[in-house]
C-alpha cells in the first residue's frame, strides 16, 4: 500500500483473552484492513519513541489500569505504559497528528494536561445515553453522531475537571465528561467505548467479571442487559476518525 500511511493502535490490556478482540473491534469500526492498523501492546513492549509522521493517526485502547491508583501501588508496567502514552500525546500535540484516547486513556491525557481525575463519576458496565454539547455538534469528529445516542461504558474513574483549554464535546447524566478535544488540536479523548458492539462488550464483561466493574454474581444479568443494548452509533466515531486522519 505504497503512499498510504498505516494507523497505529496502542493496547494496554494484560488480559490476553481481551487483546485480540479489542484490536478486531477497533479495526472493524475504523473500516480498515489489518495491514493498515498496526498493533502494539504497551503492556508487553516499551515504546521509547515513535515517529507519528509515519502514521495517519493513532488510537489508544482501554485497560483495567486506573490512573487514580497511588503511584507507589502501581505496577511498574502500568507506570511505564503511562509514561509511553504521555510521550505519544505530547508528540501528537507538538506535531498536529490525529490521536484518539479511549476509556482508560482519557484519564492519562487529563492528568498529563493538568486536569483532574477521580472516582466520583464512575459508571457500571451498561449502555448509557450520551448527549453532544453545542461544540460537539459542530466538531469535525463528533458531528457525525446524533445529538443523543447510546454508548457502552464501564469505568471506575473519570475526568472531574477538564484540562485548561479542553473543549467538552459530550456528556452523560452520570459522567459529565464523555468526550473532549484538546483545544484546537486533533487530539481527542472518549470515556465511553466507541469500538464495541453489544456482543463484543458481553465477551469483555466475561473477561473482567472479577475486576470490580460489577458484582461477579451478576454476570448473567449484566450480560443480558448489555446484549439488549442498541449501540451502533459510537462506532461511527472511529470510522470518522479514520476518514478525518486520512484527509
Amino acid at each position: 500500500m505504497t503512499g498510504i500511511r498505516p494507523f497505529l493502535f496502542l493496547a494496554a490490556r494484560p488480559e490476553i483473552e481481551a487483546v485480540g478482540p479489542e484490536y478486531e473491534s477497533v479495526r472493524r469500526a475504523m473500516g480498515l484492513d489489518a495491514d493498515r492498523l498496526e498493533h502494539v501492546r504497551l503492556d508487553v513492549e516499551s515504546l521509547p519513541s515513535v515517529d507519528l509522521a509515519a502514521y495517519a493517526g493513532v488510537v489508544v485502547g482501554g485497560s483495567p489500569y486506573n490512573v487514580t491508583t497511588p503511584d507507589e501501588h502501581k505496577h511498574p508496567v502500568q507506570r511505564r505504559v503511562e509514561d509511553d502514552l504521555a510521550r505519544v500525546a505530547e508528540a501528537a500535540l507538538d506535531g498536529g497528528r490525529p490521536l484518539l484516547f479511549t476509556c482508560y486513556g482519557i484519564g492519562v491525557l487529563t492528568r498529563l494536561l493538568g486536569g483532574e481525575v477521580g472516582t466520583r463519576y464512575g459508571e457500571d458496565a451498561a449502555a448509557v445515553e450520551i448527549t453532544l454539547t453545542d461544540a460537539g455538534v459542530d466538531d469535525p469528529l463528533t458531528s457525525v453522531l446524533p445529538r443523543t445516542f447510546q454508548a457502552l461504558v464501564g469505568h471506575k474513574e473519570a475526568t472531574e475537571r477538564l484540562p485548561e483549554g479542553a473543549v467538552l464535546l459530550a456528556s452523560s447524566a452520570a459522567c459529565p465528561v464523555q468526550v473532549y478535544r484538546v483545544g484546537g488540536s486533533s487530539v481527542y479523548a472518549t470515556q465511553f467505548h466507541p469500538e464495541v458492539t453489544a456482543h463484543d462488550f458481553v465477551a469483555r464483561a466475561n473477561v473482567y467479571r472479577h475486576h470490580g466493574y460489577f458484582p461477579a454474581s451478576e454476570l448473567r444479568a449484566v450480560s443480558e442487559r448489555l446484549a439488549a443494548a442498541s449501540v451502533a452509533e459510537p462506532q461511527r466515531l472511529l470510522r470518522r476518525f479514520a476518514e478525518f486522519a486520512d484527509a
